[in-house]
């Protein structure tokens, strides 16, 4: 990377947890020792904070490098763990989930009342031939049956594959395939931006384009009723969840399983060609997904109320909104729609009618709620926040200093965490109890976590250099595998450093003088400008630094006369235009702030002013169809955006220019 533009890790604000916050933290000092000391035996102890049907007497086994085993020799139930042990601790009337309808309608489910949907829920699942080891597929809107569904298919020792919502029949068919699903679970349909977003008419066109052939595995379409649309019925197929689910006993025990009993796949978003399934199993994924919950979270199940907004089609959803925080017994959030819908104030909202202290959202909906101006979240108390978190992508400092100041009071410590589906859980964060935090920086590794920037030779960079993000040895929530493609997984995610056995993330990575880690997105984000490395996330960072840009995109563009060239796309603050009615001459002001802030290196060729950012509905930005307009190209699939119009009105806004 390029010395010009080591801007960022030069950040000097600290801020420390306030005292009263460290005093009664989760995490501790004390948790970095053990692990340091023994880190095996400190992943044993996390271990044993679940209920283990067989305990186990082997941490890990690592003699088929890179297939990890832990706790092969334990036997647990994952949803036991998740529900009935809260329920015969005398916790059965906390509330599990406080869920709240976009259009307003609202429940209260208990431990005890989930429960008790599981259990029936798996036992229909028993009556419709599902037995350990077959697949799920799991098609749904964010409702409360949406949770039930998971924690059943992991109750009767099955593996769920839970797809999008949003995503298109064709997409939900490759994956029903490769997963070699035997039944779905879906919804009529669900509610998004303020209509009912159709999803059985999905599975059936899904199902249909399969055809009838050997190949054809699924056997049942299970359904909720929440939209009220109407939908096309297959008799002997098809079934309502509200008949048959009621209908069913309430008595099921809950099975022990082997530990390393595959648990989910889950499909990475954006493949190209055959579907990627990363496949976790069930003793290491809970215990890492539990501990890093309750520690990077500061998590106290009696007194907490919890909200994480990712849906649980993709792994935060898993983690976080599922398996974490039930196996911790908390009470959350669960939200079906869209934060902007009926209103832009819709999660102040939903804060403050339910008292939220913990807020786990994305950078992406951070810049959004920037976008509209802090007027809007100023309507609501927010003083219920204690802490705060991001997930998904680097944040960049001065979208962490607007949520720490507007959100959090200028108080609540931020968790800026790094992980991937493929890691399972949390692997880089601050502790908030512990750790001095630095806006922009994900810090250091957590407990019992190995992680190094390394140089395309395996070799450490050191402090004050930047190279790429390796894992050195294996963790607990590691993927087992890429389904039904072990060599694929190999070649993956290992063979890159295959002599020294480090897992490859993908990411590139700097280390700041003190140790820290600052995130610079994929290692294909970076662009070679005149033979200059230079990091998209740093120059989008640098960018949104300026008062007028809420949010931007960086992509390389082929040029012919300096290899790449930077092109910038950058949405404009609602007050930043309220001022200032004539935008003439921002292009050129950006253009010379870039230069200013990290190098003449990295001004970029052209900057465009758009409206929308083209987004995955999980909030990643799709720069694949950036670099399609900047390079005057026919723009690739859309599929997977929130809004597939979106390129539509950028390549338009561009063509004007």
């Amino acid at each position: 990377m390029s010395s010009q533009i080591d801007h960022l890790l030069t950040e000097t604000r600290r801020f420390a947890p306030p005292a009263a916050f460290a005093a009664a933290a989760v995490g501790t000092a004390e948790l970095y020792e053990r692990a340091a000391a023994d880190r095996e035996g400190f992943w044993a102890d996390q271990a044993r904070e679940l209920h283990w049907h067989t305990p186990f007497t082997q941490t890990l086994d690592w003699s088929n490098p890179p297939f990890a085993k832990w706790f092969d020799d334990g036997e647990l139930n994952v949803a036991y763990n998740c529900l009935d042990r809260h329920v015969e601790a005398g916790n059965g009337d906390r509330v599990a989930l406080l869920w709240e309808g976009e259009p307003g309608d609202d429940r209260r489910v208990t431990y005890a009342e989930l429960t008790d949907e599981v259990k029936r829920v798996a036992n229909v699942l028993t009556e419709l031939g599902i037995e350990a080891g077959d697949r799920v597929a799991i098609y749904m809107p964010m409702i409360p049956e949406a949770v039930a569904a998971m924690l059943a298919v992991a109750r009767v020792g099955a593996v769920h594959s839970v797809v999008f919502g949003g995503f298109s029949a064709d997409s939900l068919r490759t994956r029903i395939d490769d997963a070699g699903a035997k039944l779905v679970i879906t919804a009529d349909g669900g509610y998004r931006k303020g209509k009912v977003s159709p999803l059985k008419p999905a599975v059936d066109q899904a199902l249909a384009d399969r055809g009838s052939g050997p190949q054809q595995s699924v056997e049942h379409v299970l359904v909720v009723r929440r939209g009220g649309n109407d939908i096309e019925w297959t008799d002997g197929r098809d079934l309502w969840w509200h008949e048959v689910v009621p209908a069913a006993s309430a008595e099921h025990e809950a099975q022990p399983f082997p530990a390393e009993n595959p648990l989910f796949i889950l499909y990475t978003s954006g493949t190209t060609g055959k579907p990627k399934g990363i496949l976790h199993t069930s003793g290491g994924y809970l215990t890492q997904a539990a501990f890093t919950n309750r520690v990077v979270h500061d998590l106290h199940p009696e007194t907490d109320v919890y909200w994480c907004t990712a849906d649980i089609g993709w792994v935060t959803g898993h983690s976080y909104v599922t398996y974490g925080p039930l196996a911790n017994g908390a009470t959350q959030v669960l939200y079906e729609g869209t934060p902007d819908t009926p209103h832009p104030g819709r999660s102040w909202e939903i804060i403050q009618k339910y008292g939220v202290t913990i807020y786990y959202t994305a950078p992406t909906a951070i810049r959004s709620f920037m976008k509209v101006g802090r007027q809007v979240p100023a309507e609501f108390d927010l003083s219920s926040i204690r802490l705060l978190g991001s997930v998904g992508e680097p944040i960049n400092p001065e979208a962490w200093m607007w949520y720490r100041s507007v959100l959090g009071g200028g108080e609540a410590p931020i968790v800026d965490t790094w992980w991937q589906t493929e890691t399972g859980a949390i692997m880089i964060s601050a502790l908030p109890g512990v750790t001095e935090a630095k806006p922009g920086s994900a810090q250091v590794a957590l407990p019992g976590i190995s992680i190094d920037v390394v140089d395309e030779n395996g070799g450490p960079v050191g402090e004050g250099n930047g190279g790429l993000l390796v894992i050195t040895e294996p963790w607990p929530s590691m993927l087992r595998g890429i389904w039904g493609d072990p060599d694929r997984f190999v070649e993956t995610y290992w063979a890159k450093f295959d002599s020294q056995g480090y897992y490859f993330a993908g990411d590139g990575a700097r280390l700041d003088d003190d140790g820290d880690i600052w995130l610079m997105g994929r290692v294909d984000d970076v662009m070679n400008v005149s033979g200059h490395r230079l990091s998209t996330t740093e120059i989008e960072s640098a960018l949104v630094g300026n008062e007028a840009v809420a949010e931007a995109a960086v992509v390389g563009a082929a040029d012919e006369a300096t290899g790449q060239a930077v092109v910038a796309f950058c949405v404009i603050k609602q007050s930043y235009m309220t001022k200032h009615e004539e935008l003439d001459g921002l292009v050129g002001e950006l253009r010379a702030w870039v230069a200013q802030q990290i190098g003449a290196i990295a001004r970029p060729r052209d900057v465009y002013l758009v409206t929308e950012l083209p987004k995955t509905r999980s909030g990643k930005i799709m720069r694949r169809l950036l670099r399609d307009v900047a390079e005057g190209r026919e723009v690739g699939d859309t599929t997977t955006l929130a809004d597939t119009m979106v390129m539509s009105t950028i390549s338009g806004q561009v063509t004007k220019k």
